[in-house]
């Protein structure tokens, strides 16, 4: 069972939280441009504080590869923390060594440190076990609140937490178990599941776990042009995975004998090129040759709506086009308002991270959802049904 951080004793002690601070600056001014990730660490910071522990925390920050990269430093981040705290952080220019540790040591309860970039150390993403020693020796406390990490096994998620005495999710954790637990075992039906994004590669082994789980799956982005041809169906000059065709055909078989209705647009936008500002026509099965499918076409949409509104259980993962430009958004946009939708009547509604949070943030419509992941890849390793690492070291 993993403990909740309001389960450990705080008071006075070194509290280490890793926390996912992996957010977009401004290559220019070297601002935070985006800090949800930021604020959604905060109840677990505040409860420790509030504690009077002596907080650490603990990220990385883009991907130095194992070397100092000036632009991946967390000072500003720190800056932003501080802001947002409404108290100062002290920042270390390192993770581990004697100014680390001098500073550690003059830490006063309910004081904040945060530590730089633990990447810029190759220890780190190797799990190396000194270097999670060395981590270690800063805390009498674990905590880790960084579910968009957890899929990792590196010294900071898995590597340092068994030589800590006490260890623990953060409330952003706990948050996320709680949601992303229920569909793989006991979700309201009906239960849907809507796949968009680029590749079938990508989705293959969600789609396979989920399929014993739900009653449709529903299929949007590139990746519906691999099911499609696997189909017969004609789709134009649109990206295909060609050494995926056979997988998609054992996919499609699947659902199938499973009476899983796994359902494919039956209209699209197209364009010559998949760019924004040219022509785009709204066109029917089959895609015309010399045409590219960018995004799913209004009946579709319509199709996609009607499905939303009948589910108690809806899981988003992945846009339904190439929503960064326009002309190709008014899918994915129709997504996340039919997700609003279902949830004010009652349904839950969870969006899987990556694209498809980035998407429904843009849209306003985050807090219009019952829970938007903040990890991505770790949300879809845990719906594959893969144990994750800094979840599995914190039941030990």
């Amino acid at each position: 069972m993993v403990r909740s951080v309001e389960q450990l004793d705080l008071p006075g002690k070194r509290v280490f939280v890793r926390v996912d601070f992996n957010v977009p600056i401004d290559k220019k001014t070297g601002a935070v441009k985006d800090d949800s990730r930021i604020r959604a660490a905060l109840p677990t910071i505040r409860h420790a504080i509030g504690k009077k522990a002596k907080v650490i925390l603990a990220s990385h920050l883009g991907r130095p590869d194992g070397k100092v990269v000036p632009e991946l430093s967390l000072e500003n981040v720190g800056a932003r923390l501080s802001q947002l705290l409404g108290q100062d952080v002290i920042f270390a220019d390192d993770c581990v060594g004697d100014g680390v540790r001098k500073l550690v040591s003059d830490l006063r309860e309910g004081q904040v440190l945060l530590l730089e970039n633990l990447r810029f150390h190759p220890e780190e993403e190797r799990n190396d076990e000194d270097f999670a020693r060395q981590l270690a020796s800063l805390a009498e406390v674990y905590v880790n609140d960084a579910f968009g990490t957890a899929h990792r096994a590196h010294a900071s998620t898995v590597g340092m937490v068994k030589h800590v005495p006490q260890r623990g999710a953060g409330f952003l954790m706990l948050s996320e178990l709680k949601h992303l637990q229920p569909l793989l075992k006991g979700a309201q039906r009906p239960y849907l599941a809507i796949l968009g994004g680029a590749k079938v590669s990508d989705k293959i082994k969600v789609i396979e776990n989920l399929m014993a789980r739900v009653d449709a799956l529903l299929i949007g982005g590139a990746m519906a042009y691999t099911f499609m041809s696997a189909r017969g169906i004609g789709v134009g000059a649109s990206r295909v995975e060609k050494d995926k065709l056979d997988l998609a055909r054992r996919v499609l078989d699947k659902a199938k004998q499973s009476r899983v209705e796994l359902v494919l647009p039956v209209d699209h936008v197209v364009a010559r090129e998949p760019k924004g500002g040219i022509e785009t026509r709204n066109v029917d099965d089959p895609i015309p040759d010399g045409w590219v499918g960018l995004d799913i076409g209004p009946k579709t949409v319509a199709q996609y709506e009607q499905r939303i509104a009948g589910a108690a259980t809806v899981f988003w993962n992945g846009p339904m086009g190439m929503f960064e430009a326009p002309e190709y958004a008014a899918g994915t946009r129709a997504v996340a308002q039919a997700l609003a939708k279902a949830t004010a009547r009652g349904a839950t509604t969870v969006v899987g991270g990556g694209d498809s949070a980035a998407a429904i943030v843009e849209m306003g419509l985050a807090d219009k959802v019952t829970h938007v992941s903040t990890g991505g890849g770790a949300s879809l390793e845990f719906l594959e049904g893969r144990e994750l690492p800094g979840v599995k070291v914190l039941d030990e």
